[in-house]
């Protein structure tokens, strides 16, 4: 994976990182299962701050597409696919827990419809 940035592109830094980092997925390039490169190797390769690179892969563990360990790295978690569900679980907990739902309600709806 040979992730690139663009300065001059109004996305924040570490959106452009987690969008390369998402292709790369999706285009097979890294697969479930392989480790990702130190975030420290990734921000020297393309020119930004550790940080910038950290918030890009904490998004994406957020979004259900890299499992962060310590001490044994960062591997891909999932697929786009799976973020994208992911994504929307949360939000169906979200609109269920404001509409007074409990996690035990929300589980037994999800396998009422299963």
């Amino acid at each position: 994976m040979e992730p690139s940035i663009d300065r001059t592109d109004p996305r924040p830094l570490w959106e452009q990182v987690a969008a390369e980092v998402r292709r790369a997925i999706a285009e097979g390039e890294a697969k479930p299962g392989e480790r990702m490169p130190l975030a420290k190797d990734l921000a020297t390769v393309l020119g930004v701050n550790r940080n910038t690179v950290l918030r890009a892969l904490h998004q994406l563990r957020d979004e259900g597409l890299l499992e962060i360990r310590q001490g044994r790295g960062i591997t891909i978690a999932g697929t786009p696919q799976r973020g994208a569900v992911l994504v929307r679980v949360r939000d169906l907990v979200a609109f269920a827990h404001k509409n007074g739902y409990g996690q035990e309600e929300i589980i037994a709806m999800i396998e009422a419809v299963s």
